[in-house]
């Protein structure tokens, strides 16, 4: 089984990676943007667990390590 976990910056909290993303873009002719926000992705693979387990592994690991409170979000979804 495979955790996908989708973290992004809080609504308000400014993103000067996606400003620059958004820049670059526009410097080579995409400009019909109006803004770009930038976020982390990360997969884990379990063997042997269930989803109640995993879901567990992914909560506790998002909140002690992955993913700051104070300016950060997260979902995440379980796949087989």
């Amino acid at each position: 089984m495979k955790a996908k976990i989708f973290i992004s910056l809080k609504d308000g909290i400014l993103d000067p990676q996606g400003s620059t993303v958004n820049k670059a873009l526009d410097s080579v002719g995409i400009d019909s943007i109006k803004s770009i926000r930038m976020g982390k992705y990360v997969e884990m693979e379990f063997a042997d667990k269930d989803k109640d387990d995993i879901a567990s592994i992914v909560e506790r690991s998002c909140s002690k390590l992955l993913v700051n409170p104070n300016t950060e979000t997260y979902s995440f979804s379980i796949e087989e």
